[in-house]
């Protein structure tokens, strides 16, 4: 199936989520996400504000804030910047370029070097690690420079949107991991 149609496809299908399923499901991926050896000795987190239906990560700050540094992106052009977010404070965030909350551009920075998982937004991934995103390539890009490219990823998606095969672009960049509500698969990337 063509990647347009296919996104469509799953976005729909995502929008169509009750709120309570949205809720219970993101919340299940939480919790499947905080069982993992790869988040628990995590000290710096990157992950993201749901927009569109996405898995809503704001649960995990309820379950392991205190112990972790969160860090959110904000889009400069077709980059990724990455901010410290606090979940406890407020007035950090506003809407960014898309719509999407973003930090306050003078929160401070987060340097690679500090970052030991990636959770990584998309429309539907793969048994390969391979993920299917909005199109924009912010995640492939910054995966594909040096200081970005072997942190460790995990791809969240609702289980429907756990797809047997994607067809995969030379530029796409493979999760290590990928987690549903179902659970939490590693991806073999020898």
């Amino acid at each position: 199936m063509d990647k347009k149609v296919l996104r469509q496809t799953l976005l729909q299908q995502r929008k169509e989520l009750s709120d309570r399923d949205w809720t219970e499901k993101s919340k299940a991926i939480c919790e499947n996400i905080a069982q993992t050896e790869c988040f628990r000795k995590a000290k710096t987190v990157l992950a993201y504000f749901s927009v569109r239906q996405e898995p809503d990560l704001s649960y995990l700050w309820t379950l392991d804030a205190a112990s972790k540094c969160w860090g959110l992106s904000r889009c400069v052009g077709k980059t990724l910047v990455w901010h410290q977010y606090n979940p406890h404070l407020p007035k950090q965030v506003q809407p960014g370029a898309y719509g999407i909350l973003e930090p306050l551009p003078t929160l401070p920075l987060v340097k690679p070097d500090s970052v030991d998982l990636i959770l990584v937004p998309a429309v539907a991934c793969d048994r390969r690690g391979f993920r299917l995103g909005y199109g924009g390539g912010f995640y492939d890009r910054l995966l594909a420079q040096p200081e970005w490219a072997d942190k460790p990823t995990i791809g969240i998606v609702f289980e429907f949107a756990l797809l047997n095969q994607l067809d995969a672009d030379p530029w796409d960049r493979p999760m290590r991991s990928v987690c549903t509500e179902n659970g939490f698969m590693a991806i073999d990337l020898d």
